[in-house]
């Protein structure tokens, strides 16, 4: 009986080190990419849960506010509960809008240029 030879172990083409990705890292291009995504995402973070903290704190001890009536058996907790999950999607459409034209060209830049010199 034959023995097949196994096949040749494929290669991975080499990518960018250690050192180059470090050197990415520390680069001013990289921190500013870096505090520009951070001053727009902590701010809008801190704003939400802020919103959130207020409407649980309405509910447990403002009552008699949040069962006023707006319209019909609509009352205010209805109509702020629902504007919380208006306030994450409309968090969520600026964020990604944000990130397709602000950080995502600047760090494919990053990355086509480590990518081209590997």
């Amino acid at each position: 009986m034959a023995t097949e030879t196994p096949p040749p172990p494929k290669t991975q083409p080499q990518g960018p080190g250690a050192e180059q990705f470090a050197a990415v890292r520390e680069s001013a291009e990289f921190g500013e990419l870096r505090r520009s995504q951070r001053a727009f995402a902590f701010p809008l973070t801190v704003a939400f849960i802020a919103w959130y903290l207020l409407y649980v704190l309405l509910s447990n001890y403002a009552g008699r506010f949040m069962g006023t009536r707006v319209v019909g058996n609509v009352n205010v907790a209805l109509v702020l509960g629902l504007a919380q999950f208006l306030t994450t999607f409309l968090i969520a459409w600026w964020y990604a809008r944000h990130a397709a034209t602000k950080l995502d060209p600047r760090a494919e830049a990053i990355k086509s240029r480590m990518e081209g010199g590997a």
